[in-house]
C-alpha cells in the first residue's frame, strides 16, 4: 500500500478530492439517506501518524478534524465523523441534534461505527455502547456480549459475535435484521437499509432493501472485506480487485465504477 486513495463517484464532487492525500491507512465515507449523494457526502482519511483528513460536505462541521491526533480508528456517518484515540476514548464532530456526538464519556474503545442518527462503540471487552436516536430501537445494544465488530446503518445496528454469528437491532421494515441464521461470518458492514457480511471461504451474504441491486452479491467469491453504502455494496477480493453492486446509473454518480481498481490484497 502506498497510502494514496482511490475514489469513484460524480466527477468534481468535493468528497472525491483526495488526490493530494498521502500516508493514509484507513478511509471512511459519510452516508446519505438516498442513492443520490452529490454534494451531500464527505470522506475521511486516517494517516499513519494518527492525524485525520476530511473533504466534502461540511454543513454541520463533520469535516472539522484538522486538530485531531493520536487517532487509531475512524468512522463517518450522515453529517458526522467519529474517531477512537490511542487511549481508548472517542471524539466526534458534526450534527448534534440527535445526541449522536455524546461520546465524551466512552472509554476502552477499539472501534466505532456511525449511523445516520446514532453512534456505536465497541469496547475491548466485547461490549457495545450506543447514543443518539433510537426511535426504531437501533441503540438497544446494552445486552450484547463477545462482539468483535460493529456496523451502523440508517435505522439499524449490527454486530459480529466472536463465534461467527451476527446480531442486529432496529428497523425491521425492509428485512435488514434478517441475519440470525448467518454463520461463520468474518466481516460485516451496514448500508442505509441493508446489511452485508463475508463468510469463511469468501462468499458474501446480504439482507435488507434490494431496490437498487445492492444485495445482489450471492455470486461473489474470494472476498475478504465488504463496505455498504446508501444503495450500493463493494467487495474487496483476495487478489486486490474490487467488486460492486447496486445503484450506479447516470443520476447516481458512478459510485460503483471500480473496474480496474487494484488494491493491496488483504493479509
Amino acid at each position: 500500500m502506498d497510502g494514496s486513495v482511490l475514489t469513484a463517484g460524480a466527477l468534481g464532487a468535493e468528497e472525491l478530492r483526495t488526490t493530494e492525500w498521502s500516508g493514509i491507512v484507513a478511509v471512511a465515507a459519510g452516508n446519505v439517506h438516498t442513492a443520490r449523494n452529490t454534494g451531500r457526502s464527505h470522506t475521511v482519511g486516517l494517516r499513519k501518524d494518527g492525524t485525520v483528513l476530511a473533504t466534502g460536505w461540511n454543513n454541520a462541521g463533520q469535516c472539522d478534524v484538522h486538530d485531531w491526533s493520536d487517532v487509531v480508528s475512524i468512522a463517518a456517518g450522515w453529517r458526522r465523523t467519529l474517531a477512537v484515540l490511542a487511549d481508548g476514548s472517542a471524539r466526534a464532530t458534526g450534527r448534534r441534534n440527535e445526541g449522536a456526538n455524546a461520546v465524551e464519556d466512552w472509554s476502552e474503545l477499539v472501534a466505532v461505527a456511525a449511523g445516520d442518527w446514532h453512534s456505536v462503540g465497541l469496547r475491548g471487552d466485547g461490549t457495545v455502547l450506543a447514543v443518539g436516536s433510537t426511535r426504531r430501537g437501533q441503540c438497544e445494544v446494552a445486552g450484547w456480549r463477545d462482539v468483535s465488530a460493529i456496523a451502523a446503518g440508517y435505522l439499524h445496528t449490527a454486530a459480529l459475535i466472536t463465534d461467527g454469528r451476527v446480531v442486529a437491532v432496529g428497523d425491521r421494515s425492509v428485512g435488514v435484521l434478517d441475519v440470525p441464521a448467518w454463520r461463520d461470518v468474518t466481516a460485516l458492514s451496514a448500508g442505509s437499509r441493508h446489511t452485508v457480511a463475508v463468510v469463511a471461504g469468501g462468499r458474501v451474504l446480504a439482507a435488507g432493501d434490494n431496490s437498487h441491486g445492492q444485495c445482489d452479491v450471492d455470486q461473489w467469491r474470494d472476498v475478504v472485506a465488504v463496505a455498504a453504502g446508501s444503495a450500493h455494496t463493494l467487495g474487496l477480493c483476495s487478489d486486490g480487485t474490487v467488486l460492486a453492486a447496486g445503484s450506479d446509473d447516470d443520476d447516481d454518480d458512478g459510485q460503483c465504477t471500480t473496474t480496474g481498481w487494484q488494491l493491496a490484497p488483504a493479509q
